[in-house]
């Protein structure tokens, strides 16, 4: 039973980049702690691995009257993130509903490892937008591209390349959305091929549909080496906006990205490209409930 010493912090879940907001279980999963001011980042990364979601954000609110922006710390059950989408834009949702200093109207900020993310509401959504991006070529052949994900060389599109937009991920276009349905990604080779800034190895595989449409399928490795596939993945999204641009897409350009249809779990995305060469990422958010966490 809980005792005056202990700590009680209140959680919300949430999920972001639901089709509409009568999509109950649709978007992606994400566990917001509204004030951890007090918990270890130890306790922070064991409250991760307790609710076992893809991130779990915690918000520590700056002092009233400050001007600061809150800062948020980004946990996955394993590990810390200085960046990542769908916890932008949910824990964005959250801080603005509860009208955290600094959160309230239609514009706020959240300072995370990556630097301050502006985020804005618009159209019923929350949009987040990313820092300006780097690119690096993967050097990895086309044929071992092929291989890691289970297809053909003749499934591959224009060649794989790293973006970063905050957290780098390895965007890899493939020629067809029935070449998407055929990705069953070889860990042991991702795992030989490809390697990101902080480690990892990655897959963002992209199929063009229309001119302003694409729908996507993100793997990670989860527990050990095998793969996992992400249903609504934000900071993958912008970096797809950074491969846009450097293949010369024509801006101002707005798209509707979908991911996880083949896991049955639909994310829409709303991903644009400024005339300043800016990139936007956001989506709609449904709060689902929240609760209390004690700790001693």
């Amino acid at each position: 039973m809980p005792t005056s010493s202990n700590r009680r912090y209140t959680y919300h879940l949430v999920n972001v980049f639901v089709e509409s907001t009568a999509a109950t279980f649709g978007g992606n999963p994400l566990c917001v702690f509204e004030n951890a001011h007090g918990m270890s980042d130890a306790e922070m990364q064991s409250l991760a691995a307790q609710f076992n979601l893809s991130e779990t954000t915690f918000v520590l609110p700056a002092a009233p009257g400050s001007g600061a922006p809150p800062t948020v710390r980004i946990f996955t059950p394993a590990f810390e993130m200085p960046f990542a989408g769908h916890p932008t834009v949910g824990t964005a949702f959250v801080v603005n509903a509860l009208g955290l200093p600094g959160c309230t109207g239609d514009a706020l900020t959240l300072r995370m490892k990556a630097g301050d993310i502006p985020v804005t509401r618009e159209d019923g959504g929350w949009t987040f937008t990313a820092n300006a991006h780097t690119s690096r070529e993967s050097g990895i052949a086309r044929s071992d591209v092929a291989a890691m994900l289970g297809v053909t060389d003749a499934d591959l599109g224009d060649g794989a390349r790293y973006v970063d937009t905050g957290s780098e991920q390895l965007v890899i276009p493939v020629s067809s959305v029935a070449a998407l349905a055929r990705v069953q990604p070889d860990s042991a080779l991702l795992a030989r091929h490809v390697r990101t800034k902080s480690g990892r190895f990655l897959a963002y595989v992209v199929a063009r549909v229309a001119a302003n449409r694409f729908q996507v399928r993100f793997f990670f490795p989860k527990d050990g080496n095998m793969m996992a596939e992400d249903p609504g993945t934000g900071s993958a999204c912008s970096c797809l906006g950074g491969y846009l641009l450097d293949a010369g897409e024509a801006t101002p350009s707005q798209f509707t990205v979908t991911q996880g249809e083949f896991i049955n779990r639909l994310n829409v995305l709303q991903l644009s490209l400024t005339a300043d060469k800016r990139i936007r990422v956001g989506g709609q958010v449904l709060p689902l409930g929240e609760g209390v966490i004690t700790l001693p």
